[in-house]
């Protein structure tokens, strides 16, 4: 009876442990992916920079509260551009 016990509880640890590990892949994967989605919003909106068609004046009006975090982090990587090392830091999150 106790060997039993012990192997239930031993089952039960390794499920507990097997759903943590696949909650952190999906919550991983969830994060990438709202990463890409802002990228390729930014990319429509203002791919006017890069050569694509930009999207109608009153749209593009609407869109700007929207970009506010992309436009941040752009604006903080045209400052960064002429520092290597602080761009460097910046792509591996170190503050």
């Amino acid at each position: 009876m106790a060997v039993f016990r012990s192997l239930l509880s031993w089952l039960k640890a390794f499920k507990d442990v097997v759903v943590q590990v696949n909650r952190g892949k999906a919550t991983g994967m969830l994060e990438f992916e709202l990463k890409e989605l802002e990228n390729v919003f930014m990319l429509l909106t203002m791919g006017g920079f890069v050569g694509l068609p930009a999207p109608p004046t009153p749209v593009a009006l609407e869109i700007v509260p929207f970009l506010e975090n992309e436009l941040v982090v752009l604006l903080s990587r045209s400052d960064m551009a002429s520092d290597p090392i602080g761009s460097l830091m910046g792509m591996l999150e170190v503050d």
